[in-house]
Order: structure tokens, then C-alpha cells, then sequence
């Protein structure tokens, strides 16, 4: 672990952070930061080969930004919604974008002739879509939303539009993240009703019959192949590990939670000291990183059951600034930025503010990845995390 590469400040409040934590040593794997202004960034989403990236700053647009050596450049700009983004996806494979509003629709953009072209999707919901994912096969995708239903879409190329087939079963409350099985036909759901589940999101029209797993054998559309819940926690964000075997959750009463289908689906759960998890994602088979208001990662590492181990928090500062530099530089420092210290409110951390979502960048879950985190205080950061030996 070593200290980060730091490539572009635009903003003074970055460059603020930069000045406090440069002579201190960083406990937290490679890194670069980049700032898109004081706006929070309530998602975003990598193109095939990473070099394009789509962020809403929470608002009814998506802008498209392209790399330019150190820095990013918006060249597109999508706005079609008329509600605040909550959720984008870009195929992992093709040049197609999925979004998802609060007005109550989805649109599959596709890149035509130097132009964002949209198709509607007929969702049939009424209430705000939240979250959205592509399947692994790019043949249909997930909406979650505040309908207590997951609508599950595919393309008709009869008629030319996306159609939607609901699943309702036990959701009593809002859906706030989706994640697919690798075999592109098991859906993981977190919702407000403190329930982690798996549903058979499996559509004949379009598929052929899926073989069996561990979550189950039985898989029409909307079965309900494990569920789990607790007291007093919304499931903020579900992720499948790298087989498929396991999968991850966090929740708002400070718990993460790993379900592992070849141990009959026994749930391994750690409550931590921290403040909750807003997202959790996997880097490889055994190793899950977590974020959310504590505007830190949070790395973990799954073993066996009942061993789900905190290994440490990446991004953070050993010390201040001021417990390693002498009296008289820092009231240097104080003076120059004409400041007290009762005016000093910076994190220790690279995050200012709660990280919003996790995003694999490049790289496969199950051999260490690069990852990006973004937050509420309009950064993004991209990290590169080596499987431990």
C-alpha cells in the first residue's frame, strides 16, 4: 500500500485536502482522484473499454465525459428525463446506456451518428424508478423502483420497444439495488422492507430454460430462491461474488452480510462500528469492498461461514497534518489559508462527503479490479486493488 497518484484539482477544496495530507503517509491502495465540481454525484457508469464515463449530479441529465491525458472533458449531454437521475448502467459489452428516473421511466440510449439516440421503456409503474442494472448477456435489464416491484425488461423487436414483466412477490416497500447472477438469470434485490432476496428473473420469450445452481433448481419467472432479512435496516446495495456462490449485502443498521449458497445459503453477518454502507462490491472471490457515510472504503474479506473478517479502511490519513510538522509550519499553514483551528472541518479521509456507489472500472471481479468511488462531495476516485497473497 503506498501513497496515490494525484492527477487533476480543479477544485480549491481538493487542493485544500492535498495541502493536509501531503507529508502524511496514506493507508490505501493506488490511487487517483478527480473532482467534477461541488455537486453530488448520485451515479455513474464505465463504458466497454473505460474511457468514456456517464455521472448524473443528481438532476434530470446525464453527462458523458471522454479522457483528455489528465483530465475529463464532457462531450455529450442526455436529457430526455424530466426528474432526477437515480440510476445509470452502460452495457458491458455494446455501446448502450440504461436509465432511470423518478419520473417513472427508463430509456436505452444508443450512440447514433455522433448522437444519443432514446428508446422508451414501457416500465408500467407508478411510482419513481430507482436503480437499474443490465444483465450479464446485455438481453434484457432490471428496474427497480418505489412501486414495490422489479420490473424485469426486454427488447420486442416487433414493435421496436423494450416491454417490461413485474415481479411482486413479499415486496412490501421500495427496491434500492439490483445485482445479476452470472448465469444472467438469477436477480438479487435490496429493498425498504429490511429483506435481501433472490428471484428468478429467467424469460422464455427471449431465453432458453437456465440449468441448475446452488440458490435452487425451480427457476419460473419471479420464484423466490432466498430470502433474508433483519431489524431496522434498509439493504442499501446487493452484490454476487465472482461465481455466483455468494452473495453480499449491506444494510443501514451498520451490518454487511454474506449469504453463501454452498453452505445450504447460511448467512455470515458483521456488524461494524462505522456509519452505514451505502454500497458493496466484489474484487475477488473472497474480498468485498464497502462504502457510504462514513467517506471511507472498508475492505473485508469473506473466509468461511461465521468468518467475515474487517481488514482495514483504505483512504484514510494516519494523522493529521498537524501532529507531524512543527509548531511553527503549522501556523504557517494556518496563516496562509487565514484560518483557525476551529475552522479546520476537512475529513482525513479522500471523500469529503458520504460515498454514494462503488463501480467495478477494469479489470474481472474475480482477480482484482480497479474501482471507482464517487460521493456527495462531486469527486470521483479510482483505485486499484491487488488481491492479497
Amino acid at each position: 500500500m503506498y501513497l496515490g497518484q494525484w492527477l487533476y484539482f480543479p477544485d480549491k477544496n481538493l487542493q485544500i485536502l492535498l495541502d493536509l495530507i501531503k507529508d502524511s503517509s496514506l493507508l490505501c491502495f493506488n490511487m487517483s482522484l478527480y473532482s467534477f465540481g461541488t455537486k453530488p454525484i448520485s451515479c455513474h457508469a464505465w463504458n466497454k473499454d473505460h474511457t468514456q464515463l456517464a455521472i448524473s449530479t443528481n438532476d434530470h441529465t446525464v453527462q458523458i465525459y471522454q479522457k483528455d491525458g489528465n483530465e475529463w472533458k464532457k462531450i455529450h449531454e442526455l436529457a430526455e428525463h424530466n426528474g432526477n437521475i437515480t440510476g445509470i448502467d452502460w452495457a458491458p459489452n455494446s455501446n448502450r446506456i440504461v436509465t432511470c428516473a423518478v419520473d417513472r421511466n427508463a430509456y436505452v440510449w444508443s450512440l447514433k451518428d455522433g448522437v444519443w439516440k432514446p428508446t422508451l421503456v414501457l416500465l408500467r409503474i407508478n411510482r419513481a424508478a430507482t436503480c437499474v442494472k443490465w444483465s450479464p448477456l446485455e438481453n434484457k435489464f432490471a428496474v427497480g423502483s418505489g412501486a414495490q416491484s422489479i420490473s424485469v425488461c426486454y427488447f420486442e423487436e416487433e414493435n421496436d420497444w423494450w416491454l417490461s414483466k413485474h415481479i411482486k412477490k413479499s415486496i412490501k416497500s421500495t427496491i434500492l439495488s439490483l445485482d445479476w447472477h452470472p448465469n444472467n438469470v438469477l436477480l438479487a434485490a435490496g429493498s425498504c422492507d429490511f429483506q435481501c432476496r433472490v428471484y428468478s428473473a429467467y424469460v422464455k420469450e427471449i431465453e432458453d430454460k437456465p440449468s441448475s445452481t446452488p440458490w435452487g433448481t425451480k427457476m419460473p419467472f419471479g420464484e423466490i430462491l432466498f430470502e433474508k432479512g433483519e431489524n431496522g435496516g434498509w439493504v442499501h446495495d446487493v452484490c454476487f461474488s465472482p461465481s455466483g456462490d455468494c452473495l453480499a449485502w449491506v444494510s443501514h443498521s451498520s451490518t454487511v452480510c454474506v449469504a453463501d449458497a454452498a453452505k445450504e445459503k447460511q448467512v455470515t453477518q458483521l456488524k461494524i462500528e462505522f456509519l452505514p454502507f451505502l454500497s458493496i462490491v466484489y474484487v475477488s472471490e473472497d474480498n468485498l469492498i464497502a462504502a457510504g457515510h462514513d467517506c471511507s472504503l472498508c475492505h473485508f474479506q469473506y473466509v468461511d461461514v461465521d468468518n467475515l473478517q474487517f481488514v482495514s479502511k483504505l483512504g484514510m490519513a494516519k494523522g493529521s497534518l498537524k501532529g507531524n510538522q512543527s509548531a511553527m509550519q503549522h501556523f504557517r499553514n494556518l496563516d496562509k489559508k487565514a484560518t483557525t483551528d476551529s475552522d479546520d472541518t476537512g475529513l482525513e479521509t479522500l471523500h469529503q462527503n458520504s460515498i454514494s456507489q462503488l463501480r467495478i472500472f477494469h479489470g474481472e471481479k474475480s482477480n482484482g479490479a480497479k474501482f471507482s468511488s464517487i460521493g456527495l462531495d462531486g469527486a470521483l476516485v479510482i483505485w486499484d486493488f491487488e488481491v492479497p497473497k
